[in-house]
């Protein structure tokens, strides 16, 4: 599985769009001092039977600090831009232009890169960020799960 991070420096069609309250360079902050742990918690809702990953909302933690929340949401069309920007891309990370980074608060960056998804149980999912040369860099891992 491909999964793309992407967002302004200053603020193949996903199967999830997350909007997490976490700003771009904070998340690179994170990343530049190594491993990376992000944890989307929600409630579990007894009578309902909702996939994980159609959850609409979440709290976020960042490396175990409560950083806000994280929203499903559609794709808008910029954001479909992006991804058909970006689909030739496999592995990496930069910077892209957009007609909205003049009119945004700065470049867009964005990371792409595998992931290997584990199925915990029907509460919980995990993403693990693959590297692909083998070398121990930064790493990113999302947890999806529910409590209660």
């Amino acid at each position: 599985m491909t999964g793309t991070l992407f967002g302004y420096r200053k603020a193949c069609l996903p199967i999830l769009v997350l909007e997490l309250a976490i700003t771009t360079g904070k998340l690179l902050q994170e990343m530049g001092s190594g491993l990376i742990r992000i944890a989307l918690e929600c409630e579990r809702r007894p009578s309902e039977k909702v996939k994980i990953l159609d959850e609409p909302i979440w709290t976020l933690f960042c490396n175990g600090r409560k950083s806000g929340y994280g929203v499903k949401r559609e794709p808008t069309d910029e954001d479909l831009m992006v991804m058909q920007t970006l689909k030739p891309v496999s592995t990496g990370a930069g910077v892209i232009s957009t007609e909205a980074s003049a009119t945004s608060d700065g470049e867009l960056r964005y990371m792409r890169a595998y992931f290997e998804r584990v199925v915990n149980s029907r509460d919980s999912e995990t993403y693990y960020m693959m590297n692909p040369d083998g070398n121990s860099g930064p790493e990113l891992s999302i947890f999806f799960f529910r409590v209660g």
